[in-house]
């Protein structure tokens, strides 16, 4: 059973090159997928995982339970249950691994099963890039990092809107073994873009009306209407000038707040955002990170909201 941070293509590409390497070198022919989600009142990660089956979490916080089997991470904020860091750092296994300094958890893998196991699947490079390209915002501007044109952007929209169980079920295996650019062009991806395309630009003139900047943080309060996905990039082609943004979306399930450095800001990053995050129950990584609160704390987030952009202000 493969566990990997869901509705995230970084995550449904981490569990595609590890599904690979156990074809390969533990001759396994069954995989189940489940995504995980860093949202209020989820169940426990353990839950998840299977008793007497090999047990993966990938791109996604540590758990000490005592089915696990594997496990890699590159979010500094991995370690959130009291003891788990003392308990990792305790495993004799040699089959968990974490490492914050990646921009991405595919990346990540690919280098310690090349490292540890010598094991490689070279026809997964292109996939490997992109997901380093995605995850760390390594992109050449705020253009393209909006564009669905490249295959590898049209799948990431796709599976972050429908990225469910079911669907990555199908994309997973796909990923294991089928170019992007074949992916892209497939049934799977085809069927679901034009209208993310669509939601897209809709977004993007919704936040065009909702955003402001106020010193050197750009930000978007979008919970006047349900919002579950939004274009974390978009706030930056809007706010060229602004260092860092933070956008609130709101359903009834959950208030999300995403908070992100602009990569192609001119002027060093003051904040460790991961950290920032934490202070709500949050995470991610040293340049962006999350909040989610229960759908009913509204005010509450709103609150968390107006307190970020001071502290990024500061």
């Amino acid at each position: 059973m493969i566990a990997h941070h869901g509705h995230c293509f970084d995550g449904a590409c981490s569990a595609a090159i590890f599904t690979r390497y156990l074809r390969e070198r533990e001759n396994q022919r069954s995989f189940v997928y489940r995504g995980l989600a860093y949202e209020p009142n989820a169940p426990p990660i353990a839950e998840k995982l299977v008793d007497g089956a090999i047990n993966a979490i990938l791109d996604f916080r540590y758990t000490q339970s005592p089915l696990l089997t594997w496990y890699f991470d590159h979010h500094v904020s991995a370690f959130q249950e009291p003891g788990s860091k003392a308990h990792f750092d305790a495993d004799t296994t040699k089959k968990k691994f974490h490492d914050g300094t990646y921009g991405s958890c595919t990346k990540f893998i690919a280098d310690i099963l090349r490292e540890h196991a010598g094991w490689e699947a070279p026809d997964l490079n292109e996939m490997i890039r992109w997901a380093d390209i995605v995850d760390a915002a390594r992109f050449a501007n705020a253009d393209v990092a909006t564009s669905l044109d490249e295959p590898a952007m049209a799948i990431t929209a796709v599976v972050q809107e429908c990225g469910d169980d079911a669907f990555c079920a199908e994309m997973i295996p796909r990923l294991a073994s089928e170019g992007l650019a074949a992916i892209a062009k497939s049934p799977i991806v085809e069927s679901r873009i034009a209208p993310i395309r669509e939601r897209q630009a809709a977004l993007t003139e919704r936040m065009a009306r909702a955003g402001e900047q106020k010193g050197v943080v750009a930000h978007f309060d979008l919970s006047d209407q349900p919002l579950d996905t939004v274009a974390k990039f978009v706030g930056y082609k809007l706010f060229p000038t602004a260092m860092y943004s933070v956008v609130l979306a709101w359903t009834p399930r959950r208030a999300k707040l995403s908070v992100g450095f602009n990569p192609w800001s001119s002027r060093p990053r003051k904040h460790n955002i991961a950290e920032l995050c934490e202070q709500y129950g949050g995470g991610g990584h040293p340049v962006v990170g999350a909040i989610s609160l229960p759908g009913t704390e509204l005010p509450k987030a709103r609150r968390v909201f107006a307190e970020l952009i001071e502290k990024l202000n500061t």
